[in-house]
């Protein structure tokens, strides 16, 4: 019996996807995740149960280091390719299916496994350079749609996801380990530093980011931890596309257009508004293991960036916030966490959601619901919309200072002193936005 070619067709038949969504390509990964719900292909959250890796959004240089080390992470059979705009990924995947049956994949599950620097036995040059043209290759991110309820965080589980989206020369390594020794193969092993009560115990670094699921695209947070306890953060500067590329801030899109004369509804501002705060909360779902209610947020938001009308969506968007916003599990878990008074949001120049909830990661997925409540009925308000009235997803809009730039600055203070499974829901609970920072658009705008 052939093993290996029944293998290929059952892994081409239904993928499993690994979406990585780099920054400006946020239409793209929700054109992804909508076409891949209504397939019905699995979307899986880390490279070991990936066999199709699609890369979502623009060309990112800085970002091809990673994005190599997540495939390399990859068991055979595998394919890559890449959807550079919401049109290219229908395409994309049906290449990708075509690549997992390829004689070409069949060759590589066959050959000798690769070593520590990502070669094979005989073999001199790098392979599948050209993802967009369909040479096998395939991208992050991705969810179970079962579940029931939130479970606690699994904090291994996490650095484990952290470490697949280390990598382009940033991580614990190039002399960013802080006297941190590593093992061959590139695994960390524990340096020594004195904690809080002058103990010197073993310190390990994890950087979060920039390929993890359910996380903002393309942030990487480099934490130092001394047993699962945060002691230092740092945040490095998103990547940003090449020239030519045109990075997309997906979800500002009517502020931007707005500020640049254009006339916009208010309706279409709200829209869009409420489908982010529905995106952040499917985030902040699946970070606390509550998967079914994120699918729920996931495809109440992709129904109102498709227009569907407010009688449509009312009801179970009723359902959703009643279920999730009474949920005393949800609240035992993220309660007392990411504390951020009305006081601290103001002296950090955060506005928004954050702003207004003035509490902890609990306050904050209230906040979204309670926003999206108030949206709902506006949803056909043809006023034009002023930019100075109306906030953006995550706060004001300004151009110059985008609200995302004040939360990211945020997290260090937030995260320092938190245990690492915490970590996460404070990230997905603030859930900046590196699309802001690095759209053309923004900073055509900002330039006047």
């Amino acid at each position: 019996m052939d093993l290996t070619g029944l293998t290929l067709r059952v892994a081409a038949a239904r993928p499993h996807v690994l979406l990585a969504a780099v920054p400006g390509g946020a239409a793209v990964r929700l054109a992804a995740e909508r076409l891949l719900r209504t397939r019905d292909w699995p979307q899986v959250s880390t490279p070991a149960q990936a066999d199709l890796l699609l890369v979502a959004g623009p060309d990112l240089p800085e970002l091809r280091t990673p994005l190599e080390r997540l495939w390399r992470d990859m068991p055979a059979p595998r394919a890559r390719v890449h959807a550079r705009t919401a049109d290219e990924v229908e395409d994309a995947l049906n290449a990708g299916r075509v690549l997992l049956g390829s004689p070409a994949v069949r060759h590589e599950s066959a050959a000798p496994p690769a070593d520590a620097g990502g070669h094979r036995e005989g073999e001199h040059g790098a392979q599948d350079t050209e993802a967009e043209h369909g040479d096998g290759r395939r991208a992050p991110d991705g969810q179970d749609a079962d579940g029931q309820a939130p479970d606690s965080q699994d904090a291994d589980d996490h650095a484990d996801h952290g470490d697949h989206g280390d990598h382009g020369g940033h991580g614990g390594h190039d002399g960013h380990s802080g006297g941190q020794t590593e093992m061959p193969g590139g695994l960390p092993m524990a340096g020594q530093g004195a904690d809080r009560d002058g103990l010197m115990l073993d310190q390990l670094h994890v950087p979060l980011g920039p390929f993890l699921a359910d996380w903002p695209a393309g942030l990487t947070v480099r934490l130092v931890l001394q047993g699962d306890v945060v002691q230092r953060v740092d945040v490095d500067e998103p990547a940003r596309p090449s020239d030519d590329a045109a990075a997309e801030a997906f979800w500002v899109q009517p502020w931007l257009r707005a500020a640049s004369g254009e006339p916009v509804p208010v309706g279409e501002a709200v829209r869009r508004r409420a489908a982010a705060h529905l995106d952040s909360l499917g985030r902040l779902l699946a970070v606390a293991g509550w998967p079914a209610e994120a699918v729920r947020a996931r495809r109440l938001r992709d129904d109102l960036l498709y227009g569907a009308p407010r009688a449509a969506v009312a009801p179970r968007l009723e359902h959703l916030a009643r279920r999730v916003g009474r949920s005393r599990t949800l609240a035992w878990l993220t309660r007392g966490i990411g504390v951020v008074t009305a006081q601290k949001a103001r002296e950090a120049g955060v506005g928004g959601p954050a702003a207004r909830a003035g509490g902890d990661v609990t306050s904050r997925y209230r906040q979204w619901l309670a926003d999206i409540r108030h949206d709902l009925p506006r949803l056909e308000d043809p006023a034009p919309l002023d930019v100075a009235v109306e906030d953006s997803p995550r706060g004001p809009w300004r151009a110059e200072h985008p609200p995302s730039a004040a939360l990211i600055a945020l997290l260090p203070r937030l995260l320092e002193g938190a245990e690492l499974a915490a970590a996460r829901l404070v990230v997905a609970s603030l859930d900046p936005d590196p699309d802001e920072l690095v759209s053309r658009g923004v900073v055509e705008v900002a330039r006047g």
